[in-house]
C-alpha cells in the first residue's frame, strides 16, 4: 500500500502499537496478540531500555508481519543505520528534542518511516506537528509518564498520528470514538508491576479493534 493509500485508510482501521517490550514472554503475546508494530525503547534512561544486542535477539522472535519501531531520544544518525542495517528495526521514533533537520536527515539517510513525538500541553504545540517533516506524528504527554492530555486540542488535526500518553484497555474505546486516530500507542497502560501484562495487552488490543472481551 503507497503512502497515500495508507493515509486514507487509517480512518476505516485503527492500527496498533505495544512500546517498550523488552523479554521474550512480551514477544511471544505481541505474536499472539498481533499489534500493527511493537516498539523497543533505546533511551538509555527509561525503565524499558533495550540495548542493542537484547533488541536483535528479542526482533528474531517477532513474527515478520509486525513492524518493529526504535524508540530514540536524541540519537545519532549511524545508531539508526546500524539497527536498520541489521534489521533490528523497520522505523524509527524520534521522542526528544531533535530539530525538523535532523528529522529530515533521518528520513534522507535512513530511508525508513519516521515517527516524530511532540509533547501536548497548548495548541501551539498542535501547529508545531502540522509543520513536521515526519512521515507521522505522535502526540504525548510526556515521555512515559502515564499520563492523559487534552484530547480536544486535537480534534481539528487532519495528519495520520500516534496517540499516546496515560492510555490503557479501560479508555481506548473512547479514544477511538472521540479523535479516531491512526494509531494507538500503548505502554504503562498494558504492565502490571512495570512488566508487560499479557491480559492487559489482549484487552487493549479487543477494545480497539472492537472484539468481545
Amino acid at each position: 500500500m503507497n503512502s497515500n493509500m495508507e493515509k486514507e485508510a487509517w480512518r476505516i482501521m485503527n492500527k496498533i502499537k505495544m512500546c517498550g517490550l523488552s523479554r521474550k514472554e512480551d514477544i511471544e503475546a505481541a505474536n499472539e496478540i498481533r499489534p500493527d508494530y511493537i516498539g523497543f525503547v533505546f533511551a538509555k534512561k527509561s525503565k524499558r531500555y533495550v540495548t542493542y544486542e537484547q533488541a536483535a535477539e528479542l526482533r528474531r522472535l517477532l513474527d515478520p508481519a509486525i513492524k518493529a519501531v526504535g524508540v530514540f531520544t536524541d540519537p545519532t544518525i549511524s545508531d539508526i543505520e546500524e539497527l536498520l542495517a541489521n534489521n533490528v528495526i523497520d522505523m524509527v521514533q524520534l521522542h526528544g528534542t531533535e530539530s525538523e533537520h535532523f528529522t529530515k536527515a533521518v528520513k534522507t539517510l535512513c530511508k525508513c518511516p519516521v515517527i516524530k513525538a511532540y509533547k501536548v500541553k497548548t495548541v501551539e504545540d498542535i501547529r508545531d506537528a502540522e509543520e513536521s517533516c515526519a512521515d507521522y506524528i505522535l502526540f504525548d504527554s510526556g515521555a512515559g509518564t502515564g499520563n492523559v492530555f487534552d484530547w480536544n486540542l486535537l480534534k481539528d488535526f487532519r495528519r495520520p498520528y500516534f496517540l499516546a500518553g496515560g492510555l490503557n484497555p479501560d479508555n481506548v474505546s473512547e479514544a477511538v470514538e472521540i479523535l479516531d486516530p491512526f494509531c494507538l500507542d500503548v505502554s504503562s497502560g498494558i504492565e502490571t508491576n512495570g512488566r508487560k501484562d499479557k491480559n492487559k495487552m489482549d484487552a487493549f488490543s479487543k477494545a480497539v479493534r472492537k472484539e468481545l472481551i
